[in-house]
């Protein structure tokens, strides 16, 4: 039996002042990314010795510019064979409902987008093909939090099962 041994990771999807867009970052940038030309919430690996809110919080700052000093851990997702070399992944998703600074002109992940929330939920717009199952769950006010596992196969995903909790 092999051993779980995931690339853990944070996720954040920042709210505008209004809450009718959602910050997003287009991976046009990144040299090697396997998101490139992807649209995706900000975030990244945590560091050894770091807990998950300290990781998304040095992660937001880091791709943004800006700190978040609100914000909620609406779930996680486990990716199965999802990274480059098929390695698992397992993503703490967090909302982020208030944040302060300066939104920097351009992130070294790539272009930062406040994309409209009815845009980003029902649209084309290139992403993470098996995002589209969980980053409703992100912004749905009927969920309490939600607890995923989206197996990936050659970059596509290949199920999807979920647990909800009720808000």
């Amino acid at each position: 039996m092999s051993v779980y041994r995931p690339v853990l990771a944070t996720l954040a999807y920042a709210f505008d002042a209004d809450r009718q867009r959602v910050l997003t970052i287009y991976k046009d940038a990144a040299s090697g990314a396997t998101a490139r030309s992807k649209y995706n919430g900000v975030g990244g690996k945590l560091e050894p010795g770091e807990n998950v809110v300290a990781g998304m919080r040095r992660e937001f700052t880091e791709e943004t510019g800006l700190t978040a000093t609100v914000y909620s851990l609406r779930g996680t997702v486990s990716w199965p064979g999802f990274g480059s070399d098929q390695e698992s992944w397992f993503g703490f998703v967090f909302r982020v409902d208030a944040w302060t600074g300066q939104l920097l002109e351009q992130s070294a992940e790539g272009r930062l987008e406040w994309i409209a929330l009815d845009r980003l939920l029902g649209s084309n717009l290139p992403m993470w093909p098996g995002d589209r199952h969980f980053l409703p769950l992100v912004f749905d006010p009927t969920v309490s939090s939600f607890h995923g596992v989206l197996p990936y196969d050659n970059g596509q995903p290949v199920g999807w099962e979920v647990d909800l909790t009720p808000a």
